[in-house]
């Protein structure tokens, strides 16, 4: 897309209003298929992780450019993705009320998932769920080696896990699984190693090494033994990717259509899309959101439905009624916010994919 699209603009908000999500197909395809040259270069299989886009359709786009399968990060979402005919799934956090509702075993009865588990909590819901399915569940066990919110921290707590799993009829060991902090590979490795040799002392061998994240893409390869790599977010990239060195704005093939409804004075304007729209997640970032035709404008905060602006260091400021377009820091969050992604080809709204996962909190 050119740095001006009018005609698209007009398009966008002729038919579908402001604020919009759109995503550039040519980028899309480009996005995801780097993303399989990287894995394929680094000798490891790709999972995408699809809470990101939350689309059965872009999934199986990536399955078709080689990916195996998907991860998902709620029942929910395996459930939509199912659906669709997707059945290789790992979905990667602890499904606990999820397999106190019944859910996990329902969907268990129709496929064979994979999920994970860092508790003797979870393991022993999911023993239940796989009972009442009537079908062995295969067990991920997740470790923590520095980014510190779920798995477990040491070999041996994940030994114990490993060992519950074994004596249990209705669970399989099926592998280990990390979200390494950037710096933390030489830790995994370590971890890695030292757990491989107490679970072969009970003749148990990690059949998935499963890394994750985009901005480990420049990781690849440091964990010797992985077999497999989880990214979500490359497919559209966002602010926080950029930052990270990972992407460029070039990279990022989802933005936010916005009007601009209010310019109370020479510095400051209103954009219709707020909190409710980007979300308040600024990834660390300054401001809330990269302005495509003005990047020395900041989004400095927001109201549910308001965008504020701060025009103080733009010399070509946007008046009421252009259309912008937002970059957000963090794409994931944005996307959950819509029902249906607009997808334009060469410049051209091409057609409408539905957010078919969005909301899926179980």
């Amino acid at each position: 897309m050119d740095n001006d699209c009018s005609a698209l603009k007009q398009d966008i908000i002729e038919n579908f209003g402001t604020p919009c999500a759109v995503i550039d197909l040519e980028k899309v395809e480009r996005n995801i298929a780097t993303a399989q040259q990287r894995c394929d270069a680094a000798g490891v299989a790709n999972r995408p992780h699809i809470k990101t886009h939350k689309s059965p359709i872009l999934a199986q786009l990536q399955i078709d450019a080689g990916a195996r399968g998907i991860t998902c990060q709620k029942l929910g979402e395996a459930e939509v993705m199912a659906n669709a005919g997707i059945s290789d799934i790992i979905i990667a956090t602890n499904l606990l009320g999820a397999a106190r509702s019944g859910k996990l075993a329902s969907l268990q009865k129709r496929l064979p998932l994979k999920v994970c588990a860092d508790n003797k909590v979870s393991l022993a819901e999911y023993s239940k769920a796989a009972s009442a399915a009537e079908r062995v569940l295969d067990v991920l066990i997740e470790c923590d080696t520095g980014q510190l919110r779920a798995g477990v921290e040491t070999p041996e707590e994940a030994f114990m896990l490993a060992q519950i799993i074994k004596g249990d009829p209705m669970l399989r060991f099926a592998g280990l699984l990390f979200y390494p902090s950037l710096d933390g590979w030489p830790r995994t490795q370590q971890f890695y190693d030292d757990i491989s040799v107490k679970l072969a002392s009970i003749g148990l061998e990690a059949s998935i090494v499963s890394t994750g994240g985009t901005p480990n893409f420049t990781n690849l390869g440091k964990l010797q033994q992985a077999t497999e790599h989880r990214a979500g977010t490359c497919i559209f990239n966002d602010r926080m990717m950029v930052a990270a060195g990972v992407a460029t704005l070039e990279d990022c093939a989802y933005q936010v259509y916005s009007s601009v409804v209010s310019r109370a004075n020479e510095n400051r304007g209103i954009l219709d899309a707020g909190s409710k729209t980007l979300t308040s997640d600024s990834g660390g970032l300054n401001g809330f959101g990269h302005i495509v035709e003005h990047p020395a404008a900041t989004i400095h905060k927001f109201a549910e439905e308001h965008g504020f602006l701060d025009l103080s260091n733009c010399n070509n400021k946007p008046a009421v009624g252009d259309i912008v377009r937002v970059i957000p820091n963090h794409v994931c969050v944005s996307v959950n916010m819509f029902d249906q992604l607009v997808a334009v080809r060469d410049g051209k709204i091409s057609h409408v994919i539905p957010v078919a996962a969005r909301g899926c909190l179980v």
